[in-house]
């Protein structure tokens, strides 16, 4: 097993291994949020330009492997919105760090399109290493129009021995013609047990990686980013009496597409405890010891689902929670 393999979640190395034993100069990786889409593309992308690379993936030891970890590749372009690339620690265009840092705007939330058109001028240089050339877009979906349509005859002839990977948890927000071009797989859910040890490797207790893993709809990643951020048992016990004071405090740390993510799973384990059912994401502790008529519930439903829409361009971040917070006490009330 390649040192690359050994390090992956077990998932993640069994869809790379499948991935690896097809031809194809451009992947489209979709399905779900939280199942590592991401971090199957930049295997992919490493494997590709490995100098010894197995049909586990690639080797993490040569110069190559080096390159990728150190996001300095030459032959490796990543594609995303420059707020991502720097949470990411991807290094920007020089013009883009220069703009940013001199405060002339902010990072964009899009994949631009003079970043794709970038790609025409990558992919028709020589590979410096020769081992061929990668292109790793992310998430796709955030490519607009003019962006995506920039990216199609690149896509569809690269020059040289470029290759494409591109992952979204949106597919269906993509232009047809990019999907047309891409070989489509859909990542596999893991095994629940697997989940569970993968994220005790990882330092949580069983029970709280059990319970996180449940709180994050069985998604493995998202467990972990909310382990790492402190929302356990207490955060939401904490958040629901918040709700029933209309005191949005308990939200002040999460973005505001992060507070309608929480508040939709408290939403929908409400409405399912009202008709008998099992909640699907919270442990019915943590939940509100009320009944909450159906009606109520569903009004709040469709308030957070037209909030979601809106999340990640809010106007006043600040009055976009106390709305939420208000809306939820009035249901739950």
């Amino acid at each position: 097993m390649s040192a690359t393999a050994r390090q992956m979640a077990p998932w993640v190395a069994r869809q790379l291994r499948i991935l690896l034993a097809h031809r194809g100069h451009a992947w489209l990786l979709q399905g779900p949020s939280g199942l590592m889409q991401l971090e199957l593309a930049q295997a992919l992308a490493q494997a590709w330009l490995c100098d010894a690379p197995t049909p586990e993936g690639a080797c993490g030891r040569c110069a190559s492997c080096h390159g990728v970890a150190v996001r300095t590749h030459p032959d490796l372009m990543v594609l995303m919105p420059e707020a991502l690339m720097l949470a990411q620690d991807w290094p920007l265009p020089p013009q883009a760090r220069s703009d940013i840092d001199g405060k002339k705007r902010k990072p964009s939330q899009d994949i631009r399109v003079q970043a794709i058109r970038s790609v025409v001028d990558f992919s028709q240089r020589t590979s410096a290493r020769g081992r061929g050339k990668a292109v790793l877009v992310y998430p796709a979906d955030r490519m607009n129009r003019v962006s995506a349509a920039a990216l199609l005859k690149t896509l569809e002839e690269p020059a040289g021995d470029t290759r494409f990977v591109l992952a979204t948890d949106a597919a269906h927000l993509l232009l047809p013609t990019i999907r047309s071009r891409c070989l489509a797989h859909t990542m596999h859910w893991p095994e629940s047990n697997e989940t569970v040890t993968w994220l005790q490797q990882q330092g949580l207790a069983p029970a709280q990686a059990s319970a996180l893993l449940r709180a994050a709809g069985g998604r493995p990643q998202a467990a972990l980013q909310a382990a790492q951020q402190g929302r356990d048992e207490g955060f939401w016990r904490e958040l629901t009496q918040a709700l029933l004071r209309a005191d949005p405090s308990a939200l002040a740390d999460l973005s505001l597409a992060e507070a309608v993510d929480a508040l939709q799973k408290i939403c929908h384990d409400m409405a399912a405890l009202s008709v008998g059912a099992p909640p699907r994401f919270l442990d019915p502790a943590w939940l509100p010891q009320r009944h909450a008529p159906m009606p109520a519930l569903m009004a709040w439903w469709r308030e957070l689902g037209q909030a979601a829409r809106h999340a990640d361009h809010p106007l006043n971040r600040a009055l976009a929670l106390e709305v939420l917070v208000h809306s939820a006490q009035e249901a739950l009330n």
